[in-house]
């Protein structure tokens, strides 16, 4: 059963569909509060043929391990969120993430990395030695390293850099200005945009997604969280992902289906063929 979110308000309505098929790269179907062959076919109606749904926590990421392997448009992403361990993990949480990663519906270890916005200081080291525990999971099993870096960019690449970053590496709700996308473009690192890139105040991450290179590109919702203008603050789900892909060919002076196509390929060569 899906879990409700807390956010408020009816469900936005559909927006125009896509042109060309699309992938949401990062969701949470757990907290959408709608059942998932709901979801999915509310995302199909509008070009949005696959998601990734994302874990937070080891019950959280059987779930989605699960759904994955009940649903051929879902893969899935697995891992313990920074801000839950901020609070401290067991070598048998990430014995058993690394378990899960393993699976063939699996296709990321995350989301995980580093959140200065909601951790105190005095827990900054403990969720470092889990970032760096993802790191080494998703190397060892192959698998995509979903980023969650907010307030903490400098630490957040200087950990992968000491570590050694996995061959393919997604900052999920990239949150960088245009130095920290040049910095990602060097690097190889995927930039993924949502919904909080088309809000009046973001217009350094409408800048940093006009440099990104377009096959370090993707898009996703975070749904149910930043929903995309016109309907910000209400729950949101894949079938949005228009809305922001359209600000994000807007913004990079190109059509929709040139970056659709584009993100599409990118999302298969990051999680791989559905």
């Amino acid at each position: 059963m899906a879990r409700n979110s807390g956010r408020s308000g009816d469900p936005p309505p559909p927006p125009d569909p896509l042109p060309v098929a699309v992938v949401d790269s990062h969701c949470h179907l757990d907290l959408m509060g709608t059942e998932v062959p709901a979801a999915i076919a509310a995302a199909r109606a509008v070009g949005v043929t696959r998601a990734v749904t994302v874990g937070i926590d080891l019950p959280t990421s059987r779930w989605q391990a699960e759904v994955a392997a009940a649903h051929p448009e879902i893969y899935a992403a697995v891992a313990i969120h920074p801000n839950e361990a901020a609070r401290g993990v067991t070598e048998e949480t990430f014995a058993a993430i690394a378990e899960l990663a393993r699976a063939d519906r699996v296709r990321a270890v995350g989301e995980t990395g580093l959140d200065y916005f909601r951790t105190p200081p005095e827990a900054h080291a403990v969720q470092q030695e889990s970032f760096r525990r993802h790191i080494a999971i998703a190397k060892e099993t192959g698998r995509a390293l979903m980023i969650h870096d907010r307030d903490a960019h400098d630490d957040t690449l200087r950990i992968l850099a000491e570590e050694g970053a996995p061959e393919k590496v997604v900052f999920h709700a990239f949150s960088g200005d245009t130095a920290m996308a040049k910095i990602c473009a060097d690097a190889g690192y995927v930039m993924s945009f949502a919904g909080n890139v088309t809000f009046s105040n973001a217009a350094n991450l409408r800048e940093a997604a006009a440099v990104a290179p377009a096959d370090l590109i993707l898009v996703e919702t975070d749904a149910p969280f930043l929903t995309p203008t016109p309907w910000r603050g209400r729950p949101g789900g894949p079938y949005l992902i228009p809305l922001t892909l359209r600000v994000l060919a807007e913004t990079r002076g190109v059509g929709v289906a040139e970056l659709g196509t584009h993100i599409a390929a990118n999302a298969e060569r990051v999680f791989g063929p559905w």
